[in-house]
């Protein structure tokens, strides 16, 4: 940690050129206070790269950011909130801190947290931005947070893991098998620490792949925001073995849309079909994730378009964990009907269609965007429609 980077004019020169051109001010190889420009410019793409993602730490001066790695593999402030509001209690370990952002908002609900980083520069970084986001109660500990717990003696209301997904040979991996630490060979290490874990895993692995991975599993989240799956998160309970809970969830500004079941219940619901009524229903990308097809229907009391399609329609107008759109043509799949009755701007969806997309704007000439919806389905007697539609807010 290169604590000239905080003197005042660095600060500034990083403040005055973050949409400036990278290249060009490396070009300069100037140096600011003894600060060298790579060290300057690592600066400014990091905090660029927080800008949205963690505006706490954008916005507070002074804050000493990582490589911009780091920040990449960070969770958000918005699924670091959605995670701490689940949990609290006196006393957590985080131990894969990484640049702090779980473990900050940890903070706001237990007592203590320690911040458990085997990188001893990040793990000064951390401790050092924390001082200045007036936060007391974390202690850091610079050492593999596996190697820590074998010699702790301590006993915790939870322990939090954000498991490496980048592999030396492999690359960006996605399996608990690759990742570091490896959580299923050290879940009765933990176990003996702990009676509840949190585990965060990438929003790519298969979730019957993690439940062979893992055991004692109470509840899965799939958590997304403005409808992108972010993260998994998996909370396991000491010797527990009863019914898993799944929860999705779209975050989306103040807005929070919720579809929480039972795992066990999606093999035995019984959906109800229809043909296109009045409204359409697009489920979120974390209902898509967790494959509740079946429950959406049943549970919300709409209809399904067909078993394969996962689009839904009702008569009346319902609250929806998706998008919501009012149905004001149904056309079936002509070619040449379709070049005279569609405009030549409108967004299209194909959902349990032959085609793409791309291969439909191309054959019908139609460009991205305005206000009309198309959407490229099947229904439930296997004929192949086009839904003419305007979003419903």
């Amino acid at each position: 940690m290169n604590t000239n980077v905080l003197h005042s004019d660095v600060q500034s020169f990083i403040n005055s050129h973050l949409n400036d051109d990278i290249t060009k001010l490396l070009f300069t190889g100037k140096q600011i206070h003894g600060v060298d420009i790579k060290v300057i410019v690592e600066q400014i793409e990091s905090k660029r790269k927080s800008k949205d993602k963690l505006p706490t730490w954008f916005q507070t001066e002074g804050v000493y950011f990582p490589n911009k790695l780091h920040i990449e593999q960070t969770s958000s402030e918005t699924t670091a909130k959605y995670k701490a509001d689940l949990i609290s209690g006196q006393l957590i370990i985080d131990i894969t801190g990484g640049f702090g952002v779980d473990s900050y908002y940890f903070s706001k609900q237990f007592s203590k947290v320690i911040h458990c980083e085997i990188n001893s520069e990040l793990s000064n970084i951390v401790n050092y931005n924390a001082k200045l986001l007036k936060v007391n109660t974390m202690d850091f500990v610079s050492e593999n947070g596996i190697e820590f717990l074998k010699n702790s003696d301590k006993n915790f209301d939870w322990i939090y893991i954000d498991p490496s997904r980048r592999h030396d040979q492999k690359g960006k991996v996605f399996f608990l098998e690759d990742c570091l630490p490896h959580v299923p060979d050290n879940l009765d290490l933990l176990f003996s620490k702990t009676e509840q874990i949190m585990i965060k895993t990438s929003p790519l692995l298969d979730i019957s792949v993690g439940l062979k991975e893992l055991k004692n599993v109470v509840a899965i989240h799939i958590v997304s925001v403005k409808n992108e799956v972010k993260e998994l998160l998996w909370i396991l309970k000491k010797g527990y073995s009863d019914s898993i809970n799944v929860c999705t969830v779209d975050i989306s500004n103040e807005n929070k849309d919720q579809f929480d079941f039972n795992l066990e219940e999606e093999q035995y619901a019984e959906p109800i079909y229809d043909q296109p009524l009045s409204y359409l229903y697009e489920p979120n990308v974390a209902i898509y994730k967790s494959g509740a097809f079946k429950l959406v229907s049943s549970n919300l009391k709409i209809y399904k378009l067909h078993s394969n399609s996962h689009l839904y329609t009702s008569e009346e107008l319902i609250s929806f964990p998706g998008r919501r759109f009012k149905i004001e043509k149904v056309l079936p799949y002509s070619r040449k009907l379709l070049k005279k009755e569609l405009t030549a701007k409108a967004n299209i969806t194909s959902r349990n269609f032959p085609e793409t997309v791309q291969s439909i704007r191309k054959k019908l000439n139609i460009k991205e965007g305005g206000t009309i919806y198309l959407f490229f389905t099947t229904n439930l007697l296997n004929e192949k429609i086009v839904l003419v539609c305007s979003k419903v807010q």
